[in-house]
């Protein structure tokens, strides 16, 4: 399987740590990497991020147009048929993604898997069923997809892997609904959930950068 494109960020020379990164749906790499300044704590190791582009495909939301995206929509609400076949790929295009890091000096246990609504619905996805330990997961504004097969497909060695999880009580697109009912899939199943919520609709918001900030900053102890 060939490589994503890829819009990378190094904070310092000879990273120790990676953070993938995966967009949402119809935007592209370049849509995080401003942040990555704010992400960091003072004194922090060297990280790379990478933010991949997903690839153009017809999303059936979109009237069958081509956007960038992790795999097809059919609709927003819970009962939508998923494209299962998309979401599996994109997992490997995630395996992928991690072995190159492993490649360039980098341990899984110190990658950290990363995306907001689609791109993190795939970081969940990917990162649960990940072999090797992860340093930890940040879902934004997302849902759990395939969790049907989960229980049975997770991996033992990220079953205590961090999760940080932050979702806008006022989202039109990821109802918050739908992020409590995967939150409480995963609480089943026994991971640690840092749940977060925030005043806002399907976006980022200062005070959540800052509790991811912290967040990060403990995984890179």
């Amino acid at each position: 399987m060939s490589l994503l494109p890829a819009v990378e960020n190094e904070t310092a020379a000879n990273p120790v740590y990676s953070v993938i990164w995966l967009h949402g749906l119809g935007a592209d790499g370049h849509d995080f990497a401003p942040i990555v300044p704010q992400l960091v704590p003072p004194q922090s190791p060297a990280l790379r991020f990478v933010f991949p582009h997903a690839p153009v495909r017809p999303v059936s939301v979109n009237g069958g147009m081509p956007m960038r995206a992790w795999y097809d929509i059919h609709g927003f609400d819970l009962v939508s048929r998923q494209d299962e076949a998309g979401i599996r790929q994109s997992i490997a295009q995630v395996e992928a993604l991690i072995a190159r890091e492993q490649e360039r000096g980098v341990p899984s246990e110190r990658i950290l898997l990363a995306g907001f609504s689609q791109g993190g619905a795939v970081a969940l996805a990917a990162g649960l069923r990940h072999p090797q330990k992860l340093a930890g997961i940040i879902a934004l504004s997302t849902y759990l997809p395939i969790a049907d097969s989960l229980a049975g497909e997770r991996s033992a060695a990220n079953a205590a892997v961090p999760i940080f999880w932050g979702h806008g009580t006022l989202d039109p697109v990821v109802i918050l609904q739908r992020g409590l009912d995967s939150r409480a899939t995963l609480d089943a199943l026994g991971y640690d959930v840092e749940w977060h919520t925030y005043p806002m609709p399907h976006s980022v918001s200062p005070e959540e950068i800052a509790d991811l900030r912290h967040w990060i900053g403990k995984r890179l102890r």
